[in-house]
């Protein structure tokens, strides 16, 4: 299903259906995994107004990709340096990646994640890293397909009051 899908770069244009997606994804796949309180809570307009601010931001390292099926975004990519802390390294890390629920399993996400580490690669960054949360069992079975291995680090990401694990995964070419 791949023929028809199409990878550019995201334009404020594409804010609104971007923050449709990362809502709807985030109360997807982190159901039971994240309070229910903070994805209930979760804005689309107001998540729209944030992607709209960084994508304007000149200086910003982060890259965008849209994946665009029959006119329709079905999905986003963001990455750039990988952050340690608020250094950022030679590295690349892949900061997001959601594929619009109705489309998971029809090579949005591989083609996202393949467009997405080519340029790092290109860019010079061999070494993508990535941070799961420990317990979404889809998204680490779907990044260990794809190359990609957890390398011990793990951080707490403290989400409504609550600490939820996210494991680190690499993948070196």
């Amino acid at each position: 299903m791949e023929d028809d899908l199409r990878i550019r770069a995201m334009t404020l244009a594409d804010c609104h259906p971007v923050s449709e997606i990362r809502v709807e994804g985030w109360r997807t796949a982190y159901a039971g995994l994240v309070p229910r309180s903070y994805l209930d809570a979760m804005d689309v307009d107001e998540d729209a107004e944030k992607r709209r601010a960084m994508l304007s931001n000149p200086d910003s390292p982060v890259r965008n990709l849209i994946a665009e099926r029959a006119g329709q975004v079905v999905g986003w990519a963001a990455y750039g340096p990988y952050r340690d802390g608020e250094v950022r390294t030679g590295d690349a890390e892949l900061y997001a990646l959601y594929v619009r629920p109705g489309h998971w399993g029809d090579g949005v996400g591989e083609a996202l994640l393949r467009a997405a580490t080519e340029r790092c690669a290109a860019a010079g960054q061999g070494r993508v890293l990535l941070w799961v949360l420990k317990e979404n069992a889809r998204a680490r079975r779907f990044y260990e397909h794809h190359g990609f291995t957890p390398d011990g680090a793990e951080e707490p990401f403290e989400v409504d009051g609550v600490e939820v694990p996210e494991v680190r995964y690499t993948r070196v070419p």
